[in-house]
Parts: structure tokens; sequence; C-alpha cells
């Protein structure tokens, strides 16, 4: 099909995108391969990671390489088509999507339900399963909720004074509940010394590390929500 059949199509399917479309995407439309190659040279398509490209005016998203490799994981399905599924932002990549913490994201991490590799050295993928209470949209994107963030962290042996610091800007923005989080991290309280399954208690620690002036307003509220949980149980 000709440019000027698909091109409104595709432009549409970019909106909703981030202003990024996939080759497949392309593909799938009906636009000829050598007409993507001769809109790049034009410089009306943009190159941003390998069959992902950026339609030039649409402006630049913020955590570009994130979207592009997140693209990448299911590039013929469009952004409102997809869930946990095919894979949500996880580990040090969500918490930097939330601005939580100090860990830098040198690699975009994603978990998905099954097997799944890559061949960028830039992208580490987890193979878990995620719940629909563990992970909600940020940006436009997928991530897993600042509790389940913490969790992996311990999972993979993160520093726990920077994970505490993570959950401590997660309850100061409100993206978690001091309860919620406390369940979350509870399977990982006996690897870090505390008894085990006392989620509470090693959110205590975490927090003690994290040195929040706010820590025993936030464990207060952990332990209630621990007690009600109880009560109705």
């Amino acid at each position: 099909m000709s440019r000027s059949e698909v091109w409104p199509e595709l432009l549409t399917v970019a909106e909703e995108q981030w202003g990024l479309l996939t080759t497949r995407q392309v593909e799938v439309a009906g636009m000829a391969w050598s007409t993507v190659a001769r809109m790049v040279r034009d410089g009306v398509l943009v190159r941003v990671a390998r069959g992902v490209y950026r339609v030039r005016g649409a402006g630049e998203p913020d955590h570009l390489e994130l979207r592009a490799a997140w693209l990448q994981l299911d590039p013929g399905t469009p952004v409102w088509e997809r869930g946990a599924g095919e894979g949500v932002v996880s580990h040090r990549s969500a918490a930097v999507l939330y601005g939580l913490g100090d860990l830098p994201a040198d690699v975009h991490e994603f978990t998905l339900p099954r097997r799944k590799q890559s061949r960028r050295h830039d992208v580490r993928l987890h193979r878990a399963d995620v719940g629909d209470g563990d992970w909600t949209w940020r940006q436009g994107l997928p991530a897993t909720r600042p509790g389940r963030i913490a969790a992996d962290l311990l999972a993979v042996r993160e520093d726990p004074g920077a994970v505490g610091q993570v959950i401590a800007d997660a309850l100061r923005g409100a993206y978690d509940y001091p309860g919620s989080v406390a369940d979350t991290i509870a399977p990982h309280a006996a690897a870090l010394g505390v008894r085990r399954g006392d989620g509470v208690g090693l959110l205590r620690w975490l927090l003690e590390l994290s040195g929040d002036p706010e820590r025993e307003v936030w464990l207060r509220e952990a332990a209630d929500s621990l007690v009600r949980t109880e009560a109705t149980g």
C-alpha cells in the first residue's frame, strides 16, 4: 500500500504510543520497508532502537529508551492492548519510573510470566508472575507497585538501605500503603534475619536504615493494618 493510504493510520497509532512506531506495526499496516527507509533518510522517522522509530515532530517523551525497550518485547501489539502478560517495568527501572530511591537503572528491567530472551545487553528480563494487585500504569507504562518493587529488589539482594529508601520515598509520595508494603515484603523477612513472615518487622528495619523521620507513623499504620486483617481473616 502507498504511504498516503497507511500513514494517517500509523500516525494515529503513534499518537497513542508517545510518538513511537515499531517496524512490525508498520508492516502490518501494509507499508513497504523501502518506504520506511526513505522516511528515515528524509528525517520523517528517527530510529530510536532496533525496530522502533519516533515520528519527528511528535516530541521526545521522557524515559524514551525504556519505552522503546518495552515496545520491543511485543512489537506487534499496540500499547492499549497490552498488560502484565506482555511484560511490566520492574526492579530498578520501576523505581526510577516512580522517582524512588537512588539506585541507578543501568539496564532496562522487565518482569514477564514466561521465559523470554533479549539480544540487548542493556535489557534484563525476569520471569515471575505479576498479580493484578502488584502492578499499575505509571506514565503510560505498566509498572510494578512500590511494594512489589521492594520485594523484587530484596529478592535479587540489593542493598537493604537502598531498598529502605525506595520504600520511604514511596510512602511519602503516597504511591503505596504501609500495610501493603509489609505484606508484600514479608516472604523475605527470614532471609534478612527477621522473624519468618514478619513483614512489619522487616519494614521497621528497612525504614530505620533509611532514617526517615516519618517512619514511626508508617509503622503504626502497617501494624494497624495487620490487626484489621487478622480480625477479619
